[in-house]
């Protein structure tokens, strides 16, 4: 093994990359070291500075600060919005004491509606003259002498007018006596006149219309609309019920009395009047709601007077509905009384808090989520969550503060949730944590809140580590659930007053700040691919479900490539605990390592462990033609991925397990070739290397080892463990000299440690058996 690669632990944090010279002298190198650590001491903040600038320098940083602008925009929007609102229910128990800071007029609305109820009850019903009926009682009185006048008995008048008029012999002949000279007398007239006049003023109502009337209202008078549109008010008492027969007569005598009819003739119209059937005013309901409604527009607002100091509601008060309407007025006086320059002065307070949060939020991209910071659409994606969550925690608290429990901390856990399923759990620590900082600020809620937030940010973050089944994000959501129902419970303990009706008030809060966790994990479950697909990540839920033996791709490739196939099991096999090892992520290399072959099944007979004896097909080509089929299996493998759509993690296993390496064996060939040519072409060693890319993650590296060490084992005569431990050695050796690690962030640590894996997991696939003794012949029956 070469002196320049030691795997030992001294080499720990030292990234891999391309030797640059040889090594300085053990003093120098020692005096350069201090010398670097002295530097580093004093100028650490120079150096985050300057990692600071560097990032600026990315392009993407660009679109990352417009994307910053519009974060901090749209926070500091939400904020003001939100802390102009009351943010308090009714009937819940108040936590702090609110006093009047300007003199402030009130309208009661309780009472103004109070004043035009009785405006509008004090408003005379109204009721419509119905003239038909009216003029065919006046017609048939005045018509009667005319009638009558040609019947010289009693038997001689209509049956029905006998009945209609109580007719009797006397009464004929006072009536015959008023036609005297074959015409009425003008007395008549007047008396019919004055009848019609009393009949207009006392409006003849059936029961129900007379009975309504009775009862609804508090004026004492009614409004009669006549047939030229003119009114009259008269008292209530003057309607008279059709189907009261003893009132009707009453009320009959009277009129046909004060009409100076006399004597039996009296008696007669009175009679008339008792069979009147037909009312001869009805109700009008559309005149009298308008004359009601404009009754109650003309009353005044009820206005309360409410001066500087007076107490809206008290700490430990149960807010009612006139305590809620004051503040809510006090507040709105407030903000449009202040003086402009303390208006200015606000606004710029919060929008330098929410300036401020957002500066951590980019500064912590910057500097610790490169995944974010290189890509803008993940930056935009990351931004587009916290708004939304925001705007979510904003409205929905101002809209119903009551459920202020739910609506403030779920949408961060949310941001919790989503950013550990993305990233990694220490981005959705400072995300969510930010996020929760600024809703804390927005809704006015205090440290309590705040630890409520922190509790569940805590539960999901350290719960969550990875997504192998549904029972993770159940297990996540129950422990999120617990921790912000109890925090809820113990934080409204120690800051809210301790009266009667707020225990229940804590318990409820707690069950809906636990619901609110409990439905996030249920909404998250449901929305997990759509979360894959918006972030471009994988969870182990969905490498599980790709490594299943029936996925077609790999059925497809058991079939059309057995070799390929167990190849593939054993690197995924010596790849997941070299992995593991490491502390890098196990499932996915054993799934890239599943996945890294496939584009071999397009050509399976071109490679050795497909091939079942017989002539080598490579034999009757050129190497140069042999070197496209090898290296086309990278390319048919990233078709066929995209193909059947896996994810772009497991694509880079596809591209990059070779990364740059040399294609040795026809290299060799072609190189051999060229030197038994009268003319000489010797290859060009880059014309036979892999088009890359180089493995940018640990994982695909632990592959490229992986892959070819089980390759070369096969290959061996005699396999015992100190021979693979040279060869895993000795190929570590070739790829870090080759510079295909200087992309991923491996160590000479994490190197010796996947060395010692790989030796140990294929010299545990070598291992030695016991040979069995043949069993000897039986001899042949005699």
């Amino acid at each position: 093994m070469p002196e320049d690669f030691d795997p030992s632990p001294r080499s720990e944090g030292t990234r891999i990359g391309p030797k640059t010279g040889p090594k300085p002298p053990r003093g120098r190198a020692e005096a350069v070291a201090r010398s670097l650590r002295e530097h580093h001491k004093g100028k650490a903040i120079l150096g985050v500075l300057m990692r600071g600038v560097e990032a600026l320098s990315v392009p993407s940083m660009g679109v990352g600060l417009l994307i910053a602008v519009l974060v901090a925009t749209i926070f500091t929007l939400c904020a003001l919005w939100t802390r102009e609102r009351p943010l308090v229910a009714v009937g819940r128990v108040m936590n702090e004491t609110r006093l009047v800071r300007r003199e402030i007029r009130t309208v009661d609305d309780a009472q103004t509606k109070q004043r035009q109820e009785a405006a509008r009850q004090a408003t005379p019903r109204v009721y419509a003259i119905d003239q038909t009926a009216l003029d065919a009682i006046i017609t048939s009185i005045d018509n009667l002498p005319k009638t009558v006048a040609g019947a010289e008995t009693i038997d001689g008048v209509d049956q029905g007018i006998r009945e209609q008029f109580g007719l009797t012999p006397e009464g004929l002949a006072a009536l015959k006596a008023e036609w005297a000279g074959g015409q009425r007398g003008p007395e008549w007239a007047d008396k019919v006149r004055q009848l019609a006049a009393l009949l207009a003023r006392r409006p003849l109502l059936d029961a129900q219309t007379w009975q309504r009337g009775s009862q609804e209202g508090t004026s004492g008078k009614i409004r009669l609309f006549a047939a030229d549109k003119t009114s009259t008010y008269v008292l209530r008492g003057e309607a008279v019920n059709l189907e009261d027969k003893d009132q009707l007569a009453s009320v009959a005598r009277v009129m046909a009395r004060d009409s100076n009819f006399s004597g039996l003739i009296r008696q007669i119209i009175a009679t008339r009047l008792t069979n009147v059937s037909k009312p001869t005013y009805t109700f009008d309901g559309a005149t009298t709601t308008k004359d009601q409604n404009a009754a109650a527009e003309q009353v005044l607002p009820a206005v309360t007077i409410s001066p500087v100091g007076q107490i809206i509601f008290r700490r430990g008060d149960v807010l009612t509905e006139p305590q809620a309407t004051l503040f809510r007025a006090e507040m709105a006086l407030n903000e449009h009384e202040a003086d402009g320059w303390q208006k200015w002065f606000y606004r710029a307070g919060v929008l330098g808090v929410m300036t401020a949060i957002t500066l951590v939020l980019a500064g912590y991209t910057v500097l610790f989520c490169p995944r974010v910071k290189r890509n803008a659409a993940r930056m935009m994606g990351v931004a587009t969550v916290l708004m939304a969550c925001m705007a979510t925690s904003c409205f929905a608290t101002a809209a119903s503060p009551e459920y202020a429990a739910l609506t403030i901390v779920t949408p961060t856990i949310l941001v919790a949730m989503l950013m550990t399923i993305a990233y990694d759990r220490r981005a959705a620590l400072a995300y969510a944590l930010m996020e929760g900082l600024a809703v804390c600020v927005a809704v006015r809620a205090g440290i309590g809140t705040m630890g409520v937030m922190v509790a569940g940010i805590a539960c999901v973050v350290w719960s969550l580590k990875e997504i192998r089944d549904r029972g993770s994000l159940v297990r996540a959501s129950a422990f999120a659930a617990i921790g912000v129902g109890l925090t809820t419970i113990v934080v409204g303990l120690v800051e809210r007053p301790l009266v009667g009706e707020v225990i229940s008030e804590i318990l409820v809060d707690g069950a809906k700040a636990a619901g609110g966790a409990i439905a996030v994990g249920g909404a998250t479950l449901f929305m997990l691919p759509m979360i894959e697909r918006a972030f471009k990540v994988t969870t182990g839920l969905t490498l599980i479900e790709l490594r299943d033996p029936k996925q077609p791709l790999l059925k497809e490739l058991q079939q059309r490539a057995p070799g390929t196939y167990t190849h593939s099991l054993n690197v995924a096999t010596i790849a997941e605990a070299a992995a593991e090892a490491i502390g890098c992520d196990g499932l996915l290399t054993y799934v890239g390592s599943l996945y890294h072959d496939i584009g071999k099944m397009n050509k399976p007979e071109y490679f050795v462990e497909n091939q079942q004896g017989g002539p080598n097909k490579h034999d009757r080509l050129t190497p140069a033609m042999s070197l496209l089929i090898i290296v086309g299996h990278v390319k048919d493998g990233m078709e066929l991925a995209r193909e059947f759509n896996l994810p772009a993690k497991l694509q880079h296993f596809i591209e990059a397990h070779h990364g740059t390496t040399l294609v040795e064996f026809f290299y060799h060939r072609a190189k051999k070739k060229a030197e038994g040519e009268e003319e000489p072409n010797v290859p060009d060693e880059f014309e036979y290397r892999y088009p890359g890319p180089k493995p940018r993650i640990k994982e695909v590296a632990i592959l490229m080892i992986a892959d070819a060490v089980e390759s070369a084992a096969r290959a061996m005569n005699d396999p015992t463990p100190t021979r693979i431990d040279a060869l895993v050695r000795s190929i570590a050796n070739k790829r870090l000299m080759d510079g295909q690690f200087d992309d991923c962030e491996i160590t000479l640590k994490d190197l010796s440690r996947i060395v010692d894996s790989v030796s140990r997991t294929v010299a545990s696939m070598h291992h030695g058996r016991i040979s069995y003794p043949e069993a000897a012949p039986q001899a042949a029956a005699q």
